[in-house]
């Protein structure tokens, strides 16, 4: 099969019919061989509905039903673990993302040897606010800073096309989607591109990602990803480090506390209680914090990457 094409979705009814005739009418142009899923991520309108009735008429469409709203990184998991396809196309379900751009992407996985390649909306069609457009302009700029993918502009463009090695390669969870390339790189694929793509403006609907609280889960996911790909394998490095430091400085501190109450004592010289200095209790805090990291370091040796159930999902129905 030449292109799977995963779809995420909630709520989209009014789009999926539109969206589905598109992709269709491309695939048939240019003579790939291809399946459309949808993953209806736990839609309350009819959304399902309409899937199944495609997949009823239409052999090349197929849906996954999750029985409540798990986001978008669960789908698009649970979508990649039932594609065939040697090229992987992801778009939204709002019609916002064009199905024209397929041939080419393709191509460019294909003929250009490209591992991933993503979009990059250059010219939107509709104005977005300023809440949305400067936490965008900013986490992309950190995204490209953290990861060193420094050609990409647009990390969480919905339109992206891989090679069918790669997502069966990565694992995306939690909100991770928008670190695709990222995650891609880590798993050893380094052949990362970008492509100016056209964007619509919305026919349907309103936008399900608006405000700032994308822009702070999305440094939050960065730094979690940031450090798994640095520390993830090997915590006591960081916590080791951490917590050797703390006890050092926080030993040498009570040492000089200790020798300074020795030499006047030698020197009859009075002196306070050592136990009255604000610096005795300083050194200690950081001696006892020291030590707690230390031993974090171990604990979280032991359960690196041990995480049961992760990408457990409740799957109702598949067609």
């Amino acid at each position: 099969m030449d292109i799977s094409v995963v779809v995420p979705l909630y709520n989209e009814e009014e789009s999926i019919p539109e969206l589905y005739a598109w992709i269709e009418r491309v695939m048939k142009e240019h003579g790939f061989s291809y399946e459309v899923i949808f993953v209806n991520d736990g839609s309350t309108d009819h959304s399902w509905e309409i899937i199944e009735g495609l997949a009823a008429k239409d052999e090349h469409v197929h849906g996954i039903k999750f029985r409540r709203n798990y986001g978008k990184s669960p789908a698009l998991y649970c979508g990649f673990e039932k594609v065939n396809g040697d090229v992987v196309i992801t778009m939204d379900a709002d019609l916002q993302d064009s199905p024209d751009e397929i041939p080419e992407l393709y191509r460019m996985i294909k003929e250009d040897g490209y591992d991933l390649v993503s979009g990059y909306k250059q010219n939107r069609k509709q104005g977005d606010p300023l809440s949305k457009t400067i936490p965008t302009k900013l986490f992309n700029a950190t995204a490209r800073k953290v990861s060193g993918i420094h050609n990409l502009h647009d990390f969480n463009c919905g339109l992206k096309a891989y090679r069918k090695e790669v997502v069966k390669n990565i694992e995306v969870y939690g909100e991770m989607h928008r670190y695709m390339p990222y995650l891609a790189k880590n798993a050893g694929f380094s052949k990362i591109a970008e492509k100016p793509v056209h964007h619509q403006a919305r026919k349907f609907g309103k936008s399900k990602f608006m405000g700032w609280n994308r822009f702070v889960n999305g440094y939050l996911d960065l730094i979690t990803l940031w450090f798994l790909s640095t520390f993830g394998k090997k915590p006591m490095h960081i916590f080791g480090f951490l917590g050797t430091l703390m006890f050092f400085i926080g030993f040498i501190a009570a040492g000089i506390i200790g020798a300074g109450k020795l030499w006047a004592l030698a020197h009859n010289i009075p002196q306070r209680l050592v136990t009255d200095s604000p610096y005795f209790y300083i050194s200690l805090t950081m001696m006892i914090i020291g030590t707690q990291l230390f031993l974090a370091g171990f604990v979280a040796d032991l359960v690196s990457r041990s995480s049961q159930g992760r990408n457990e999902y409740q799957i109702e129905k598949f067609v």
